[in-house]
């Protein structure tokens, strides 16, 4: 009678188990493609924060000169540092953006219908923004620690690693100093996610419809291509009109910023330079985007490939 009691003790668990699992298993999922493709991409955006930071301050923007001299600073682990912040975000951004899509995906298919490219959108639009806001903290800690190093030696911050970076940041700026350019930085998910996601979920379809074969690595590395492609098209504007924000400095006379706000500023950039001025710079921003967009998306089809071979 024990082992019975045992046995109807051990049944109602399995399902329980089974139900968090699959609640959990696309954010599991997004979260470890991110940081693969972090993994791959790291040294590069190392070299991107140096040549922006170093390009405003009247450095070097050759890529190679960039990277001989962090090589000959700081060894090939200096082409790494931050990257506990990075992967940290990852875990919640990426892990949120991909994860939450594809539980929207979900929720929005009617059975036997094609998807429509406006439900495609709100879900790729919802699960940038949202999932921006939950990797904020990381992200500004990321940020902080790639530029620390360039800092004068009495203004370093000197953080240990991403967990001393949040405890200093709430100590000095208090818990919403973590969310610190979560407007602007969530819209700039909104714009790459929907061109990432949308546009890899469409690019599948069409490339499927073309009598490319489902599931084959031509219809996953082209849609992951062809979305690396708009995650780069539709954030740049963004990400130019924030990193003008962030490093905007008041007018020494009249105390005035050059802009009131992201808006104002994507105004008068475009005053000056009409509107492919946004788009300064995309060459550089694709080789950083695209690459982790596609590694990120084929790195997910993957793994969601090992988890059925695993019978998860």
């Amino acid at each position: 009678s024990n082992r019975l009691r045992r046995q109807l003790v051990a049944v109602p668990h399995q399902p329980s188990t089974m139900d968090a699992w699959k609640a959990s298993k696309p954010f599991l999922t997004g979260s470890l493609s991110g940081s693969i493709a972090t993994v791959c991409v790291q040294p590069i955006d190392m070299v991107k924060v140096r040549i922006q930071i170093g390009g405003a301050e009247g450095g070097s923007t050759n890529p190679i000169a960039v990277t001989k001299q962090l090589l000959k600073e700081d060894g090939i682990t200096g082409m790494y540092r931050g990257l506990s912040a990075g992967l940290t975000r990852q875990v919640f951004y990426t892990g949120a953006r991909l994860g939450l899509y594809d539980k929207f995906m979900e929720a929005a298919k009617v059975p036997g219908e094609k998807m429509p490219f406006w439900k495609t959108t709100v879900c790729a639009l919802s699960a940038g923004g949202l999932a921006a806001v939950v990797g904020n903290p990381a992200d500004l800690s990321l940020i902080r620690m790639q530029s620390d190093s360039m800092l004068p030696v009495a203004e370093r911050r000197n953080y240990r690693g991403v967990g001393h970076a949040f405890t200093s940041i709430v100590r000095d700026e208090g818990v919403s100093g973590l969310f610190k350019g979560a407007v602007p930085t969530a819209t700039r998910a909104m714009a790459l996610n929907f061109g990432m996601l949308g546009f890899n979920t469409i690019a599948k379809d069409t490339l499927a419809d073309l009598g490319v074969q489902k599931g084959s690595a031509t219809q996953v590395f082209g849609a992951s291509a062809i979305a690396g492609f708009f995650a780069s098209f539709f954030s740049l504007p963004f990400d130019y009109v924030k990193t003008q924000v962030q490093k905007a400095k008041p007018d020494p006379v009249t105390g005035e910023l050059p802009f009131k706000g992201p808006l104002d500023c994507a105004m008068q950039q475009i005053k000056k330079g009409g509107v492919t001025r946004l788009w300064t710079g995309f060459p550089t921003y694709y080789i950083r985007i695209a690459p982790h967009a596609m590694i990120t998306l084929i790195a997910q089809d993957q793994v969601k490939k090992m988890w059925t071979t695993m019978g998860l």
